[in-house]
């Protein structure tokens, strides 16, 4: 297989990651946005990784987002974040998941542990998602990025240029576990997530906070469910309806829903305490 690391491949680009790891809906769609980012960023650009459900291999067609990392020398010009949010938005790149849901960092950053939100472009785009092209880190919730570059650190799959483990630092283990923590109280306030997502997000956190490693969510469903038996049935029940298209999610029982998330929120308190976090 050819990679396009480091060279233009023209027209066609062939993605470095070995292209039966990456859900055939979205390989033509991965491959020119990986083209349109080189064009764009030229030699500034260092990698570009696919992180969240494509890198922990739980996409599910319909539902999710296509999550993306792109890390750049610092000494990319200005304008090139303008350029780069017009060509790839929706549907001038006609997003064939849920959306794109892309964070551009500076290598100056994304190399040492950090706590903060730190992007220097972060772009919602596509069929389901609000178009967002923001450039103001310090006004965002830091815990979303935290995470997913712990997520990228662990298992992101490079579509182009040097290794995620090479260019994107783990966040220190109190850092990330009071980003967890922010998480968990995001989701149990509710209001803009659907319940299915939120109880999966639950389990994936206390698996997380169990065996320090991130995992598919249903993956996560599986093992929580079968440890705690007093809530098998709602998370059963999440699965099922993560498992249809967001616009046929399936409704979750409300108190059955919270009393879920204040059991993960005890358990992730819990685990962060004991870290310092």
């Amino acid at each position: 297989m050819t990679h396009m690391a480091g060279r233009d491949t023209g027209h066609v680009v062939h993605m470095r990651e070995d292209p039966r790891s990456l859900p055939t809906e979205l390989r033509p769609y991965l491959a020119e946005l990986v083209r349109r980012t080189r064009t764009v960023c030229g030699p500034h650009l260092v990698s570009v990784l696919a992180v969240g459900s494509l890198a922990l291999g739980d996409y599910r067609h319909g539902r999710s987002d296509v999550d993306v990392t792109v890390v750049v020398e610092p000494a990319l010009p200005g304008p090139a974040l303008h350029d780069l949010a017009g060509a790839l938005a929706h549907p001038q790149l006609a997003c064939p998941a849920a959306g794109l849901e892309l964070v551009v960092y500076g290598t100056d950053f994304v190399r040492r542990p950090s706590g903060a939100a730190g992007y220097l472009l972060n772009l919602n785009t596509g069929p389901l998602l609000p178009h967002r092209a923001d450039v103001e880190a310090a006004r965002s919730p830091a815990f979303w990025y935290v995470i997913d570059r712990s997520v990228a650190h662990q298992t992101g799959l490079t579509l182009f240029g040097r290794p995620a483990r090479e260019v994107v630092a783990a966040p220190d283990r109190p850092d990330l576990l009071a980003a967890i923590r922010a998480s968990v109280r995001e989701h149990s306030d509710g209001e803009g997530h659907l319940a299915d997502n939120r109880v999966l997000n639950g389990c994936r956190s206390v698996v997380f906070c169990r065996t320090g490693r991130w995992t598919a969510k249903r993956t996560a469903a599986r093992e929580v469910a079968l440890a705690e038996g007093e809530f098998r049935p709602l998370i059963e029940a999440a699965v099922r309806s993560f498992e249809r298209p967001r616009s046929a999610a399936l409704p979750l029982p409300t108190a059955e829903v919270r009393a879920f998330l204040a059991w993960v929120r005890a358990r992730v308190d819990q685990t962060a305490r004991a870290a310092g976090a």
